[in-house]
């Protein structure tokens, strides 16, 4: 196996540095006094769990960059293997404004008021508590306050600018 080393020089060879790394795939959504609104966000991550926090990355170009900020709550939905299409839609690739997109997947609420997908791996229903301008992106901490776990099942992962399959793994 060949390897190389470069100094950093442009975004692309970061861009294609992270491609290298699978990360689960994510609809994160919103509603409240500003809108309605969602995404599919692959840069989530784990805080600390005293208390239970995530961090959310959203781009400055995204519409719900400003919607998320102005209703300071936020689900992090993460998807199963099979629900592909429902990233591509919440990623603005395969058709529907803001409100389309909720049109499949089935959503409910929980604590929040924002919207939890019925049919995901599991769902972190949050409130944004603090937020960090990082050159091109929002980084939104966010407290859960309530969880949803669904059915066993493989994860959506995406790597290498493709979608690919984490296996779930019995007990």
């Amino acid at each position: 196996m060949d390897a190389t080393t470069t100094e950093l020089s442009t975004a692309q060879e970061f861009r294609d540095a992270m491609a290298c790394i699978p990360m689960a795939v994510h609809v994160v959504a919103t509603d409240g006094p500003s809108g309605r609104s969602g995404l599919t966000a692959s840069a989530v991550a784990s805080v600390t769990d005293t208390p239970p926090t995530l961090l959310v990355c959203v781009n400055h170009s995204s519409r719900s960059n400003a919607i998320l900020k102005g209703n300071g709550v936020l689900t992090v939905n993460a998807l199963r293997a099979d629900q592909h299409t429902l990233a591509e839609r919440f990623a603005g690739r395969a058709g529907g404004k803001d409100g389309d997109r909720f049109s499949e997947g089935g959503w409910t609420v929980l604590a929040t008021g924002a919207p939890v997908l019925a049919s995901g791996l599991c769902t972190f229903d949050c409130r944004i508590v603090e937020m960090v301008e990082v050159g091109t992106h929002t980084v939104m901490f966010a407290e859960v306050v309530a969880i949803r776990r669904g059915s066993p099942a493989d994860g959506l992962v995406y790597k290498d600018r493709r979608y690919g399959v984490a296996p779930h793994q019995p007990e």
